[in-house]
């Protein structure tokens, strides 16, 4: 979750001049790491205007805790964990509020990972109706995951996060992460057997 344009050194230098008061280093931080904090919680939300809330609500947590940082793991790290938890905070006020864990009216990604970027022929009616259902599948048992597995193999299978990532960004063991992957493979494919069988 580190931008190209922004290294460890300079993300320090802007973080110690935030813990001194300086906004506008702040706002440096928030305009490189948007996106990324945005793409996190918006792969648990599936909701676009309540994902950048969520996002405003991350980066007000970190500038309000940014004194607390002591730089033990990287910054795009610890702030990745701070939207990961506002994400699966939310998710769970959800739960409890409505009894709807997410909303499906929005894809898990509008571009299939290793998928050509070159242009090609719409594919026929019948192809784009089943890509869909198989995508409603595919979402609906991700949403029978708990916010913690789940967000484990989105890290995992959509971002492609190394397990030692994975620990990092949770701020879990690498032996829960790879618990909570193996139970959340397992509950997709008893889920979705028919779609394993199928390819």
């Amino acid at each position: 979750m580190q931008p190209e344009d922004c290294g460890p050194s300079e993300d320090a230098q802007l973080v110690a001049q935030c813990q001194s008061g300086d906004c506008t280093a702040f706002d440096r931080l928030v305009t490189k790491y948007r996106n990324q904090v945005y793409a996190t919680i918006y792969n648990l939300a599936h909701n676009q205007d309540e994902a950048w809330d969520l996002a405003q609500e991350t980066f007000l947590k970190a500038w309000r805790h940014i004194a607390h940082f002591r730089g033990q793991s990287k910054f795009s790290t610890w702030l990745h964990r701070i939207a990961t938890n506002v994400a699966i905070d939310w998710v769970r006020r959800k739960q409890t509020a409505s009894g709807v864990e997410f909303d499906d009216t929005l894809g898990l990604t509008s571009i299939a990972a290793g998928s050509a970027t070159a242009p090609h022929a719409a594919p026929p009616p019948q192809q784009r109706l089943e890509a869909g259902e198989i995508q409603g599948r595919i979402d609906a048992a991700l949403d029978q995951l708990s916010p913690e597995h789940r967000m484990v193999i989105l890290l995992r299978e959509v971002e492609g996060a190394s397990y030692e990532e994975i620990a990092e960004a949770t701020g879990c063991t690498l032996g829960t992460v790879m618990s909570r992957l193996f139970y959340a493979r397992k509950k997709l494919q008893t889920l979705l057997r028919d779609l394993y069988e199928t390819f």
